[in-house]
This record gives C-alpha cells, structure tokens and sequence, in this order.
C-alpha cells in the first residue's frame, strides 16, 4: 500500500475512534441514573417530538398547546425551531424501518451524542480546509471531549445547540469551500446547511453575520475575486430564501436589523462585480476616479437605505436581546427575564479553565501562525475567532461558539510544534527552508538541527499535557455535566450515592392525584416540566414570550396572600408549585430566585410591587428576624417557610434554612386562601391547593367555572400528549395510552 494510502486509512480510523469516543463520553448520566430527557426546554422539545411522530408533520405544524399558557395556549409550529424535532424523528423513522424497534424518547435522549461524533468529523474537515490534515486530526479529538461543547450535548440533553454546532461548523467548512474553488454548488451546497442551521437554532444569526463580515474584510484588503462573487451571492439568495420558509423566521431575513448586515455586503458585492466590469471597460485613470465616485455613493445609498427603511418601520430595529450582547447592563435594566436566567450571566475566568483547560494558552499560539500566513480563508479563522472570544465573554452561553474555534487554533498550534521537531516534508517546513539562505551547504545544516534530548522533552511534555486533558475533560463531564436537574445526587458519609427524586415524585403526584383540567401556577423555569412530565396546564414556561403573563406570576408570589388568591382566581389557579432547598441545602430554589420574580413584576407592575420593599432595614435581601414585613408576608416566603418552623435542621435550632444559613425570622405561619396539598420526601417541591372562592361574588364564581369548561371540553378530544409507564394510583384519572418513561 502506498504511503499515501497508509496516510488515508489511518485518518480514517482515528477520525472513526475520535466519533465514538465524542458519543461514549456523554453517556455517563444515562449509565449512572437512566435515559431520561434533562433540563428544562428538552422536555418541550420532546413533547413536540413526541407530538410530530405520532401525528404527521402538517398536524405538527398546526398544533396548538393547550397545556402552556393558560388562558392563552400556543401555537407551537409558528413559534419554535422544528429542525431537531425533524431531525430526532427521521432518526426514529429510519431506526424502525430497519426493524430496530424504538421509542422515541431513547432517540432524543441519543440524539445529542450521536451528533457529537459528527461535529467532530465536521471539526476535521473546516480545520483541515484551513491549515492541513494533522492539525485537523487535534482539532477533532479536542472538541469531542471539551467540556466546553459536552455542557450542551450529553446523553438527555435534547436541546437545539446539540445539533446546531454541527450545523455551524459544516456551514463554515463549506462556505470555505465555496469561496475557494468559486463554485455555485459549494455555494448551494453552504445555503442548504445554512438552511438546516435555521431550523435548528437561533444562532444562525451568527452565521449570517460571520460570513459577510469575511467578504467585508476581503473587500477592504483588496482581495475580490470572481470566486467570491458567485459563491457569495449564491449563498446569499439561495440561504435567505430557503431560510424564510422556516415560520418562526419567515421574512426576518429582509425585516430586521440582525440580518441587514448580510443585505449590505450583497449590495456592495454588486457594486464590486459591476465595477470589476469597468475596470476592463476604461483605462487605469477614469477607473480609480469612477471607483471612489461609485462606492462612496452606493456606501451612502446603502446606509441611507437601511436608516430609512427602519425609521419607516419596514425594517425591524435591533431586538433587546441583540442589545443585551453589547451592553451587559441593558437587559438587567430594561429586559430583567433575560437578566435573570444564569446561562446569561458574563462568563467567569474560571469558566475557560474549566471549559476548555489548555486549550486558551495554547490557541494564541495557533492564531499567530494564521495570521503569520494568511490567505483569504485563513481570515475567516481569525474573524471567527476574534467574535467568538468577544461573545463568550459577554455571556456564559455562548461560551458553546468559542469552543469549536479555539479546538482549531489549539490543533493548529499542536500540529505546527509536532511538525517542528518531527516533521521533515510537511509543508511548514518546507515553506521556511525556502525562506533560508539557498546558499547554506549540508553541513551548516545540520549543525542547525535540534537535538534528540529537546525533541524528547518536548514530545513528554505535550504527551503529559494531552493526558492531562483527556483526564480533565473527562472529569468535568462527569462530575459537572452528567446530572440531569430532574434527578438530584448526594453522597453519604461513607461515599455511597443518595438519589433525590423529588422532582419525578411531585410530578407523578400532580399526575394522578389532579384533575386533568387542573392549572399549575410555578415560575416559569419549570414550565416545560410540569407540561411533559406532570402533563398538567400551566401558566407560563421556558418560552417566555410573553413578559405580562410571567410578571403576573411574579407579582401573584410577592403579593401577600388576600391579593395572590385575587390574582389566582382570575387566572384560573388550581395549585401553586414552588421549589424549597433550605431543608436539603438545594441552592437553585424559588427563594434565591424570589428577587428576579419581584423585578419582572416590577417592570410591568410598579405601583404594586416594589424591590426595596423586600430588603431588610439594613438593605439585605434576608429570611431572618431582620427581614421587610413585605417579605414576611409575600406568598412565595409562606409557601416556601410552611411548618418549615417545626422542623429540627440544627443543633440547637428548628427552622434553620441550610441554604441561607440563617433561623427564618417568622416560623408560625398560617395560611388562609391555600392548604398544603402534597410536599416531597426531602421538601424539595411543595404544592398546594387553591382553596374554592366562598365570599367571592357570584359573578367571578361563574366567569371561572365557565372557564374551566370550556377547558375540559376542549381537551376531551386531545390526541398524542405524553403519560408515563408508571402505573396510576387507583382512582387516578389517566388520559393517554401513549407512554414515556420516567
């Protein structure tokens, strides 16, 4: 076999083992608990999964869900991204035509994993486009275990980011593709996966600004060609216009600010194209002067354009969340819903260690080669560098889009340092030899070559390095990422493992001990939860559309209980769930959230709820005997703190509250409008049951109970909605014969 051939097969094999090993180092959660579906939106979006394969796609996209937003529902195809939901389904209508019998939620729990491995083949090809196939090699086997990446797609993980990066890093492959060779089908062929990574994700909006902002750059450095030219607007038009048949889209493309961008690097293209025709059309002097002319013209034309066209309201002006990635006190002040989930939060420091290890040290490193020989592709890699570094920054979410590219820059860096102590007729090599004096003979050569020793310490010293990282990627993924937030883990004094179920416990309760009518009213982080789970109506959920809804539920739980009761009646309340840590030390409770509740409410409500009203006279946020009497009597502390006084958590005390540590300040609490309904094993969720208006007036009595059935009868002849293998308590309602597992 040739040594090419040798060179190709074992490519082969080790991009092979790089994808199982991706697939296999996110399974921990499914080997230590079950496969069982994360978080929170994944639980919507298997529920919408579920609803797709059990029905047909049209069904799918005409679905309205009832079950969220009570009164309002949703109209689920118009407001979601279908490209993973399509894509897990085709997985399972694949898997069963072969004669694997399968269910559907094992194929979404999978999905994720399996799709690790292709980001990774993905990684291989982009880097390999840019630099060569060693540095590809690296790349790909970084990103399959960087904690940074594995965050978003462990096994369970049924989210959007777990197909859209592969979506993104094969958009870049083949946009750099497109752009070298200048053809139209690479460039069809970057709109289709474009076309897919709209579907999948709202961060396609990165894309569609990464790519024009490279044909920008080229522009000003004086490097247009015809190439670029065709796949550009190829791209271009053919992307838009398939992008626009996505409904959550639609026609965003040419209404908002996000994707003007894009709009005016195709116009200034034209203008590139037709002056490139003029060049061959006047002499050098009338072609400079009609150069200058010309752009400064269509440059003022295209920006007048796009300031009109948004004064008029034709174009969309900048959306807050598009604002809140500039100014990271915008959304604190004027969008506090975005503010206040933790994913959204500046990143830490901390965080690029622990997401991504060596990988910062060792990537500007590999960002200097490419600069230090650039070409028209290799600025794309620093562009797309540059960006990402800034929006990891800005939040800790899209820390997810900086991991790709700094797996690149730290393969390129690696492959460069292997090549210059091992590498003999690689092309870096080769590229310095020429820059050498011609005239050196053989001898001075070798009097030039670095020693044996050096080239062993240095290959002990990456190696050690390389383990390093394998050990601590893989560390991290277990102890970090392996956790589904429905299933919580402890460890006793003697090392065992405790498993806290109380999630799946309050949710089987609701199931089958409530009416099927029943509305739930919670925060709306568990939302989606309590809908796929629980298969209960609820208030709000993790869409969070509409900021209204969501700051009347907030202004319910920091009104005292007279002007919540009020407030559930005219929602249509049934129960009230909130979440309660202090008995177990569970930090991520309604408590420690409690403050953002109140500045939703705020921001719609202010002259019924008020943020210093709840800080002690001290100007603390507290549950001791120095908290605001506003705090004292606000539904979510008496629904949180409920006979919480008469249990015995310390020593010396009752009522101790081991995630504030302190004794709560008010321990006899009574309630009048709600009784305590069902409370978990370990106090983790607590519901309650709004009691019946009795000295209300007739008038609301009746406006609720016509409510609720024309509820009921709405959802008799319901189709396709989740239950659960679990048997039901005897006497239980069960309304579907279709099943998950818990």
């Amino acid at each position: 076999m040739s040594r090419l051939g040798v060179s190709s097969l074992l490519t082969l094999v080790v991009l092979l083992g790089v994808s199982m090993l991706g697939f296999f180092s996110r399974l921990f959660a499914v080997i230590r608990f079950e496969s069982i579906i994360h978080e929170f939106d994944p639980w919507f979006n298997y529920r919408a999964t579920y609803q797709m394969v059990t029905t047909n796609f049209y069904d799918f996209l005409n679905w309205f869900d009832e079950l969220a937003w009570y009164p309002l529902g949703r109209i689920v195809g118009g407001t979601v991204y279908p490209g993973l939901m399509i894509t897990a389904g085709g997985i399972h209508y694949f898997l069963n035509a072969l004669g694997f019998t399968t269910h559907i939620q094992d194929v979404c729990v999978f999905t994720a994993p399996i799709f690790s491995g292709l980001t990774a083949i993905a990684t291989y090809f982009l880097t390999k486009e840019l630099w060569n196939a060693g540095a590809g090699l690296f790349a790909a086997a970084f990103i399959a275990i960087a904690p940074g990446y594995i965050s978003r797609s462990v096994a369970g993980s049924f989210d959007n980011e777990g197909i859209a990066i592969f979506a993104l890093q094969c958009s870049f492959f083949l946009w750099i593709r497109a752009m070298r060779t200048g053809s139209m089908f690479w460039g069809i062929m970057t709109a289709f996966c474009y076309f897919y990574m709209v579907s999948a994700w709202g961060g396609y909006v990165y894309i569609i600004n990464l790519i024009p902002l490279h044909v920008f750059c080229l522009l000003l450095m004086g490097r247009y060609e015809s190439k670029l030219y065709v796949s550009y607007t190829t791209f271009y038009c053919v992307g838009q216009l398939m992008a626009m048949n996505i409904p959550f889209v639609g026609f965003q493309p040419i209404k908002t600010s996000e994707h003007m961008a894009s709009a005016g690097v195709f116009a200034l293209l034209q203008c590139y194209g037709f002056l490139d025709y003029l060049r061959s059309k006047l002499g050098e002097k009338e072609f400079k002067r009609a150069f200058y002319l010309f752009v400064t013209l269509c440059a003022g034309a295209i920006f007048a354009g796009v300031v009109g066209l948004t004064m008029l309201g034709v174009v969309a002006p900048w959306s807050g969340r598009f604002y809140s990635l500039f100014d990271t006190g915008y959304a604190r002040i004027h969008i506090p819903i975005i503010s206040s989930v933790s994913e959204h939060q500046p990143t830490m420091w901390t965080s690029f260690i622990t997401d991504l290890h060596f990988l910062p040290a060792v990537a500007p490193a590999g960002l200097w080669y490419t600069i230090r020989n650039y070409d028209s592709a290799k600025i794309f890699l620093v562009i797309y560098a540059a960006f990402s570094c800034y929006f990891a920054g800005i939040m800790v979410r899209l820390m997810l889009t900086l991991t790709p590219v700094v797996c690149m820059l730290g393969g390129i860096a690696l492959n460069v340092t292997f090549d210059h102590f091992f590498g003999e007729d690689n092309e870096e090599t080769q590229v310095e030899k020429a820059k050498k004096d011609a005239k050196k003979n053989d001898e001075e050569e070798k009097e030039e070559a670095t020693p044996i020793a050096i080239k062993l310490t240095v290959v002990m010293a990456l190696t050690g390095l390389l383990c390093q990282f394998a050990v601590h990627c893989t560390y991290i993924t277990s102890n970090y990422y392996s956790s589904p937030s429905v299933v919580l883990a402890s460890s006793r004094p003697d090392g065992s493992r405790n498993i806290i179920d109380d999630y799946r416990e309050a949710y089987y309760w609701l199931r089958t001990n409530t009416d099927d009518d029943a509305t739930i009213m919670s925060w709306w982080d568990y939302g989606y939860q309590i809908s796929g789970m629980a298969n209960r109506t609820t208030l709000v959920d993790n869409n969070t559309w509409n900021n209204s809804h969501i700051a009347m539920v907030g202004r319910a739980m920091a009104s005292n209980e007279d002007d919540a009761y009020d407030i559930m009646q005219e929602l249509g309340v049934d129960y009230v769930l909130v979440i309660f840590g202090g008995l177990l030390g569970y930090s991520g409770d309604d408590i420690n959230k409690f403050l953002w509740m109140v500045r939703i409410a705020e921001g719609e409500h202010p002259n019924h709820v008020k943020e210093q009203n709840f800080f002690s006279a001290q100007g603390q946020y507290t549950v001791d005997k120095s908290m605001s009497k506003t705090m004292k009597n606000s539904l979510m502390y008496k629904l949180s703190y409920y006979k919480f006084g008469e249990v015995r958590t310390h020593a010396q005390m009752s009522g101790f509250d081991r995630v504030r540590n302190v004794e709560i300040g008010h321990k006899n609490i009574k309630l009048k409008h709600v009784e305590e309904a069902y409370t978990t094993e370990h106090w983790i969720v607590r519901i309650y049951r709004v009691k019946k208006p009795s000295n209300k007036s007739k008038k609301l009595t009746h406006k609720l109970s016509q409510r609720k059935k024309k509820t009921k009868v709405a959802r008799k002849g319901r189709k396709g909605v989740l239950s659960t293998t679990i048997p039901a308590a005897k006497g239980a309602n069960t309304r579907q014969k279709a099943s998950f597992e818990l």
